[in-house]
């Protein structure tokens, strides 16, 4: 690809752009969040197709002018979406041939079907049964799918975009694994990463875009993360954390015996009996391993909204509080920011501006008309505060980059002026620049005295972030571990403990 170039109304996402991939080669594209990394891919897979950008791409030696999607699988370059495709209703043989159906004279062929999707599951290490549901599978097991329907489509060129960003550890290194494998056989890769410890572990090639343009192109084989890193912001990033003197105060919040079982199997427990309390100026982290509760805690606390038959107590400075609503939780001074931003923290149709105002409208209203000059004015403040890049708040949400739509889900919620956050997973599919801007953020809400409770499926990110560590098994809580006597090796030995009955 030479002399890229793209454009959206109001920024320039790309500029005189240069990427070259070598046959056979994991070649790793690293850069902040709107750097225009997720831009570069869709040109080379159609999504922005010929004739929306300048410049040439070619592919084998030969130019390609791509109409859309169709036109580049017909060349053998497959993309793999952060957000992913499936159709849950459907099986997963469906999804697999979706688009590309196995058919004799217009009628579907199941069992050569079913026969050919089996053998792709079996490449990509799954066993699962083809005429499974999709939806039933986990987040790593979905995205294991995406990649056997990219095998079946007779792949040559393998785009994947932060392909581990929702997965745990283990699921993690068994895609990381897989993608080895590809290479082996002979399938090149690009994957765009924010994880640059895995980056570093399995790319070939590296390169850095910053600010819509191409930096340098490294070989990975001594390069280190902190090199990535200064390539990326522009600098070296002594410190991946802010530093912060706390001041932590008097209890503000505890959540007492909280019971919780599954929305979708009421017999099974997912919070068991769990009691915890955060203080003022105090950011406490939850740990535990996928499946453990955390999220499941965070959401039926807030409003009830996880969960049914639950039980269990909430205090706020020492007096019993009513959360039974998302109404009572917000009257009262909780907030949540939800680790799935585009399911449930923002309206990606509106603009920034609505987003921001959402969750404080009456702050705004008078006898039910919302002051929209105020609005703005808020948006712009927030704006102006978190340093969202974008080129007015009147812009569409879906238009931002990850890290400056966390942004705005962090300013809806700071607008409403919460006594205690719950930040799940809040640098989810963000950069270490965006990440650091983030942490900033939250030490500055912690010296205003607000309560912190972040969840993390990071473990760095939480010794680097909090005062007090609670661990979570099954449910349950297995340990509380204050931030100096916290280390890695000692939070897994308490996410991994047998919790019985």
């Amino acid at each position: 690809m030479s002399g890229i170039t793209k454009s959206f109304p109001g920024v320039t996402a790309l500029r005189d752009v240069t990427f070259s991939v070598r046959r056979g080669e994991i070649h790793a594209i690293c850069g902040e969040n709107g750097a225009g990394k997720s831009t570069l891919m869709k040109i080379l897979s159609g999504v922005h197709p010929h004739g929306s950008y300048s410049g040439e791409v070619v592919f084998d030696g030969e130019p390609c002018r791509f109409a859309g999607i169709r036109d580049s699988e017909a060349r053998g370059i497959v993309i793999i979406h952060q957000e992913l495709a499936l159709v849950g209703q459907l099986s997963i043989a469906e999804n697999l041939f979706l688009g590309n159906e196995i058919a004799h004279r217009g009628m579907i062929d199941w069992n050569r079907t079913n026969h050919e999707a089996e053998k792709h599951l079996r490449r990509v290490g799954l066993s699962e049964n083809p005429t499974a549901p999709a939806g039933e599978l986990g987040v790593g097991k979905q995205q294991l799918v995406e990649i056997a329907k990219a095998l079946s489509k007779e792949v040559r060129l393998l785009i994947l975009d932060e392909p581990t960003a929702a997965l745990n550890d283990d699921d993690s290194a068994h895609l990381l694994d897989l993608l080895r494998g590809l290479r082996d056989d002979g399938i090149t890769c690009v994957v765009i990463s924010h994880k640059l410890g895995e980056v570093t572990a399995i790319a070939d090639t590296i390169t850095i875009l910053r600010d819509g343009q191409s930096i340098e192109t490294l070989d990975a084989t001594d390069v280190t993360e902190e090199r990535i890193i200064a390539g990326m912001v522009g600098r070296d990033l002594e410190h991946r954390f802010p530093p912060r003197a706390p001041v932590i105060g008097e209890e503000v919040l505890r959540i007492e015996d909280w019971t919780v079982h599954s929305a979708t199997n009421p017999g099974r427990v997912v919070v068991d009996d769990a009691t915890l309390s955060l203080r003022r100026g105090e950011i406490v982290g939850l740990a535990g391993l996928m499946g453990a509760g955390r999220t499941e805690l965070a959401m039926s606390v807030f409003g009830r909204s996880y969960g049914v038959d639950i039980s269990g107590r909430v205090y706020k400075e020492g007096r019993e509080i009513d959360v039974r609503t998302v109404r009572s939780a917000i009257r009262n001074g909780l907030a949540y920011v939800s680790e799935d931003r585009k399911r449930y923290g923002l309206n990606l149709v509106a603009d920034v501006q609505r987003n921001v105002s959402a969750a404080g409208l009456g702050l705004l209203s008078k006898r039910g008309l919302v002051n929209e000059h105020e609005e703005y004015r808020v948006a712009e403040r927030f704006r102006d505060v978190l340093r969202i890049k974008t080129p007015d708040v009147t812009a569409s949400a879906r238009t931002l980059s990850g890290g400056n739509q966390q942004k705005v889900v962090l300013a809806k919620w700071m607008f409403t002026e919460p006594d205690v956050l719950i930040l799940d997973e809040p640098t989810r599919g963000v950069d270490v620049g965006a990440k650091y801007e983030i942490y900033t953020i939250v030490n500055s809400l912690a010296e205003q005295g607000k309560a912190v409770l972040v969840i993390s499926s990071e473990l760095p990110e939480l010794l680097g972030l909090c005062d007090r560590i609670y661990t979570l098994s099954s449910g349950r809580i297995t340990g509380e571990v204050p931030r100096e006597d916290a280390t890695q090796e000692r939070l897994m030995e308490y996410m991994t403990r047998e919790v019985r009955s």
